[in-house]
């Protein structure tokens, strides 16, 4: 936002961020794999299906939200995007990837109903049928994404793996910067150094989802996801000096209690 707000066209901001993310999960995954001698982890280039799979899935993701913004509200399509653990949820009991407990049902509605009441549910004016088939999609590719890398990831560090999706995700979003020509000229000194703290951030991001993917499994690891938008609203305050609305703070407190909920054993629960 910050770097967009100064004139950098996105694809732009995108692509830089990739490729940093990319060099910094480079740097620290050959790290690891030196320390180690082991060969799991394969770079990029020799695990071409994971590296384009997860790629495409995170450009797929930004371009289909991106291009939804042209039709509905910022807030609309962030509620819709934010249905996909709802979705990876009915996906993995339908695979029998993983079991649709009484526990998780409510841990995933209590999510939502944070989400709803932090971004609001779409009004009763009428919504653009393009718009809500484009931030739907994105959420269902999203949704689609989380399981296969689940399966995918097995037997692979997750630093590998996050190497791989920062590498995929770097030539997509070259690729639409070749096609819409927003790579040239290349940002200034301000958008540059906006684009790599995002980049570096973006690597401690797949890792660390990845990571609790491969921990806690499809169904639990979307559903936790669902506290991107209150650190989101607490960073607006502190970065943006937005303020935070009653409904962001018990839309926080459902998304909290979403994820203690997951977190206590079966036997706690009462």
């Amino acid at each position: 936002m910050l770097a967009t707000a100064h004139g950098a066209p996105l694809p732009s901001v995108q692509f830089w961020r990739y490729l940093t993310s990319a060099l910094l999960l480079g740097v620290a995954a050959t790290q690891a794999r030196r320390r180690t001698g082991t060969e799991s982890g394969l770079p990029p280039w020799r695990s071409l299906d994971l590296t384009l799979l997860g790629g495409g899935a995170q450009f797929a993701v930004a371009a289909l939200s991106l291009s939804a913004l042209r039709f509905l509200p910022a807030a609309t399509v962030g509620f819709l995007f934010y249905t996909f653990p709802a979705w990876v949820t009915l996906w993995s009991a339908v695979r029998g990837i993983e079991r649709l407990s009484s526990v998780r049902i409510v841990a995933l509605l209590c999510a939502l109903g944070g989400i709803t009441a932090m971004v609001g549910a779409p009004g009763t004016a009428s919504l653009s049928p393009a718009g809500v088939a484009l931030a739907l999609a994105a959420a269902l590719v999203y949704a689609l994404y989380i399981p296969v890398m689940g399966v995918r990831q097995r037997g692979l560090p997750a630093l590998g793996v996050s190497h791989a999706v920062a590498v995929g995700g770097t030539v997509w979003f070259l690729v639409w910067c070749v096609v819409t020509g927003a790579l040239l000229p290349l940002p200034d000194v301000r958008e540059f150094g906006l684009s790599v703290a995002m980049g570096v951030l973006t690597a401690f991001a797949f890792f660390g989802f990845l990571s609790g993917l491969a921990g806690l499994g499809p169904v639990r690891a979307a559903i936790t996801s669902t506290v991107e938008p209150v650190w989101t609203a607490v960073l607006g305050l502190f970065v943006l000096g937005q303020a935070i609305g009653v409904g962001t703070l018990v839309g926080g407190l459902g998304v909290l209690a979403a994820v203690i909920l997951l977190t206590l054993r079966p036997g706690r629960v009462a």
